[in-house]
């Protein structure tokens, strides 16, 4: 049997794919992967990582394929790792399989693995193709790569706006601005974040939950309030069932016990100029929490200096076929630009209709 290039390499990548996508919002903080396994043109075993702890996708396969793994093609999304965490190394697995050819979509950003698996197989004679569809592969674990190669999470703002702009009326009405297509949507960018964010602003005007409802979804994101001065009401949706994380300067102890005899942790972190906290050390903390994807639904006043700290990545746009005039509160708040050189620029991934409503995904081109 030859282990050249097959011409259907990319359908079954795509396949690959797909199934890593099955794991969006349970593998945390593992990476979305996903394994296809082809002998002599037919699919013999498929598998995907779904929850952090359990078998990895190529294990999954390898089961599901038994002896017809021998001397097949497997098509992984991510190299296959080479440490023993949780799990046994997949690399190991294949080989002890007897899989004849590997084709991988991109090489793990963890220092852990980066290169090595590849080299593993490669070094016993297995013939192994790196990069089919790596675009598709990345976008899948954009917050995973963040997090190994950056040391902190992908952040990501969802904002629901007007067509003018606008995200909510002079007197604080912002239920609902979009319609429910795009509400379910933005539930599922909750449910594939490691975490929630937002400030005491949002949490005193909409008293949020930040919770995963709308979609099922084995886990919920963890919840982070920005506090500086610990000011969040006792009785605030955010904080009943405990779990929530209150990130603050404040160090006063006699503050913080209020909250923590409501099982919310409190986190004091290093203070910027202003006296509030500093952005960047609070994208490293995340980041050293094992957070990949962070999730950003709050006002223009945290918005603007996350903004400004470089640290958002993304902003994911539902904008409504409806005008809200002069006087409804912006997007975003930030020190006046002096010159338009200054903007801050975007560039636009996507454009879809949703519902009744637009989705707009841009990426920040000059933040991180």
């Amino acid at each position: 049997m030859t282990f050249d290039a097959d011409p259907r390499d990319g359908v079954f990548m795509d396949r690959a794919l797909e199934l890593a996508a099955r794991g969006m919002y349970g593998t945390t903080p593992n990476p979305r992967v996903g394994c296809v396994l082809v002998r002599e043109g037919v699919v013999v075993g498929e598998g995907w990582h779904e929850r952090a702890g359990e078998p990895h996708a190529e294990v999954h396969a390898l089961r599901a394929a038994g002896e017809r793994a021998r001397a097949a093609t497997a098509y992984v999304t991510l190299e296959p790792c080479s440490h023993t965490g949780r799990t046994p190394p997949c690399a190991d697995a294949l080989l002890a399989a007897g899989v004849g050819r590997v084709v991988v979509a991109m090489q793990d950003p963890n220092p852990l693995v980066a290169g090595e698996g590849i080299a593993r197989l490669r070094s016993a004679g297995i013939p192994v193709t790196v990069g089919l569809n790596e675009d598709q592969a990345r976008a899948l674990n954009v917050g995973f790569i963040s997090r190994m190669t950056r040391g902190r999470p992908w952040i990501r703002a969802k904002v629901a706006m007007s067509l003018d702009g606008r995200t909510a009326l002079a007197n604080g009405t912002s239920q609902w601005i979009t319609g429910e297509a795009a509400r379910t949507d933005a539930h599922r960018l909750r449910a594939r974040s490691c975490a929630m964010l937002t400030g005491t602003g949002t949490v005193r005007r909409d008293d949020p939950e930040l919770t995963v409802r709308l979609v099922d979804s084995s886990r919920q994101p963890v919840r982070l309030v920005v506090d500086n001065r610990l000011e969040t009401p006792l009785d605030a949706k955010i904080l009943r069932g405990g779990g929530a994380v209150l990130l603050t300067v404040c160090t006063d102890e006699s503050r913080a016990l209020p909250y923590k005899e409501r099982g919310a942790e409190v986190v004091v972190l290093p203070a910027a100029a202003n006296g509030r906290v500093d952005f960047k050390a609070m994208a490293k903390y995340l980041g050293e929490r094992a957070f990949n994807e962070v999730t950003t639904e709050a006002g223009s006043r945290l918005l603007g200096p996350l903004l400004e700290a470089g640290i958002i990545d993304e902003f994911v746009f539902y904008v409504a076929p409806a005008l809200l005039g002069e006087g409804a509160a912006g997007v975003i708040q930030v020190e006046p630009l002096a010159a338009l050189s200054e903007r801050f620029r975007l560039a636009i991934d996507s454009v879809s209709p949703i519902g009744d409503d637009w989705r707009i995904v841009a990426r920040t081109v000059d933040g991180g």
